[in-house]
């Protein structure tokens, strides 16, 4: 129960739920007590009263007495009716309170997971795979709520039933009492092993199933993939493999839980034989009637699933405690990444990395050595270098998506640790390399960063974009539907709603990271004169491997293995026979030559 003290905190906050339903309970108990005593009447009734009957035999008084006789019968049979709809009503009361409040605190549960989720780094996303981030917040939380619905529930039932009936049958012959309990404690030690075999199983199954919808969204998301290289038939062939492991795991499964119900029964019947021999004897010995028979009889239905329960529960138990575990793992993994002083200001757009060293934590890639570089507000600064310079990483830390292990950012001669993140971010307008688009309208996509996206921006920011003839063309334009990480549109859309969507916030620092690598040389320029004017009056930092996009920049460094190796405007720098005039050559070289390709 170590693990699951942290919900204590919820069964606090829906106390009255407990209360309530701890309540109906009882009264539920009570109601289906009271009928086994009413049929112990009614038995006796009928035995004490059978000899006087047959002895009026032929006479007119048989057919009086059998009418006061009948309408006896019927009082107890009208009164055990009555109960039974009263213990069904107070039922009903059980599950609208318990298991609503189960269900209150999965809701509540799994949206503390989510928010934890948001406020984690980058870098716990990077060690995490998704299907198990989706397992922890649906299968662990589902297991979880087993545990504060059915076990509190049945919990709940087996304790004040205990309490209330117990009592009862030692009071009317504790010999009978003890027979009748007797095969009770095998029948909750059974079904508990059974039920860890059927958890061992069903946690095989969960592996196996795992790995099944794993493989198959990587084929639905990969179906280009699939059709290009001609591998649909070894994708069929995989599922199948994988199908046939899930098959036979449940089957191993389904044989394990043939055993529940004839072991249940089995060991009901023997408590019912105990009962009935137990109790015949003490009948013949005239110490009780054949009324209490039934009664015994009675209180032994009314107790083998409570206890057959307690095994079923125990292993319920099990299950959320381990999944409650693992939940902790990640509520218990805090971010680094927290506002020292909470500044919330308007930020004028001046960079600047003094010495900045930074490793990511979780491959151990040195991506920055010693960075040091300085950007005004209004300003526009290229970074430039080849894959796997450390362009990215510059991005990344200016939106403090991860801090740095050596040397300051500043914005606004503010250290970028002092900011609210939220404010922080939210003036930041970033293209990020890998586009991502949601399934949503292309309206939506590109007013995502905005509260209430206002249409006319929507339209301007696709215009600058150079994405709006293109949006235009779909037969419901901006409201056009995408499919699955924007599978509807090509490589070179997909960037340009990523642009637009940084644009349309108006943010004081706009950061392009390679965001113009998808599109044509005639689109990238066209793009490019769009962006002069969007660049005016904010500090902009454009990434890029592509020397072509470093030309609006006022200011150009060159990186290389996660160094400057080179700094100044394009003009200087094509002076100089270094890395960036090296890189300007070979670039303009390919694109003449595409040009010559694409003429007739």
């Amino acid at each position: 129960m170590k693990e699951l003290k942290y919900l204590n905190k919820y069964l606090l906050k829906y106390k009255w739920h407990i209360i309530l339903g701890t309540i109906f309970i009882i009264i539920s108990n009570i109601f289906q007590i009271f009928p086994a005593l009413l049929v112990r009447q009614s038995i006796n009734l009928v035995v004490d009263n059978i000899g006087i009957y047959r002895s009026f035999d032929g006479s007119s008084l048989q057919q009086n007495f059998f009418k006061v006789f009948a309408f006896g019968i019927l009082i107890y049979a009208g009164l055990i009716l009555l109960m039974a709809i009263l213990r069904g009503i107070f039922l009903y009361f059980v599950r609208q309170t318990l298991i609503v409040m189960s269900r209150l605190v999965e809701f509540d549960l799994k949206n503390e997971i989510f928010e934890h989720y948001q406020t984690l780094p980058l870098s716990f996303y990077r060690r995490n795979n998704t299907g198990d981030l989706m397992n922890r917040i649906s299968e662990d939380v589902g297991r979880v709520r087993m545990y504060l619905g059915p076990v509190i529930m049945y919990g709940i039932t087996l304790i004040t039933l205990f309490l209330t009936l117990i009592p009862i049958m030692f009071s009317i012959s504790p010999g009978l009492t003890w027979y009748a309990l007797s095969p009770l404690p095998f029948l909750s030690i059974s079904i508990f092993f059974v039920n860890s075999k059927v958890e061992r199983r069903s946690e095989q199954i969960q592996k196996s199933q795992s790995k099944l919808s794993t493989f198959v969204q990587e084929a639905f998301s990969g179906i280009r993939v699939l059709k290009s290289f001609q591998r649909e038939n070894e994708s069929i062939a995989r599922f199948t493999t994988e199908s046939e492991k899930y098959k036979l795991e449940s089957l191993k499964l389904t044989k394990i839980q043939s055993l529940f119900f004839p072991l249940i029964m089995g060991l009901i019947g023997m408590s019912t034989i105990l009962t009935v021999y137990a109790g015949s004897t003490q009948v013949i010995n005239g110490n009780l009637t054949f009324g209490n028979i039934a009664e015994f009889i009675i209180y032994v239905n009314l107790l083998t699933w409570p206890v057959a329960s307690l095994g079923w529960t125990s292993s319920l138990l099990q299950r959320a405690e381990a999944s409650q575990k693992r939940i902790n793992e990640f509520l218990n993994t805090k971010t680094s990444i927290v506002s020292e002083k909470e500044l919330v200001r308007e930020i004028q757009g001046e960079v600047e990395f003094k010495n900045v060293n930074f490793t990511y934590p979780d491959t151990g890639i040195n991506a920055l050595k010693g960075i040091s570089f300085k950007i005004d507000p209004g300003e526009s600064l290229a970074i430039i270098g080849t894959t796997g310079s450390g362009k990215s990483t510059v991005s990344s830390l200016i939106s403090r998506l991860y801090d740095t292990q050596g040397g300051e950012i500043l914005i606004d001669n503010i250290p970028i640790s002092h900011y609210d993140l939220i404010c922080l971010r939210s003036q930041i307008g970033y293209v990020p390399q890998d586009v991502f688009l949601f399934s949503d309208t292309i309206f939506h996509n590109i007013g995502f960063g905005i509260k209430a996206p206002e249409e006319a921006k929507i339209i301007q920011a696709a215009k600058d974009a150079d994405v709006y003839k293109n949006i235009m063309e779909f037969p419901q334009g901006f409201y056009t539907r995408l499919g699955e990480r924007g599978i509807t549109l090509s490589g070179g859309q997909k960037q340009r709603v990523s642009i637009a969507r940084a644009i349309v916030r108006e943010p004081k620092i706009l950061m392009l990271d390679d965001a113009l690598s998808a599109v044509d040389t005639k689109t990238e320029n066209n793009i490019l004169n769009s962006m002069k004017r969007i660049m005016q009056g904010r500090t902009t930092i454009i990434i890029s491997h592509r020397v072509s996009s470093a030309k609006l920049a006022n200011k150009i460094i060159v990186m290389n293995d996660g160094s400057i190796v080179e700094e100044g405007t394009h003009d200087a720098l094509l002076s100089r026979d270094g890395f960036y005039k090296d890189l300007f050559e070979k670039q303009g070289q390919l694109d003449e030559a595409e040009t010559n390709t694409e003429q007739p």
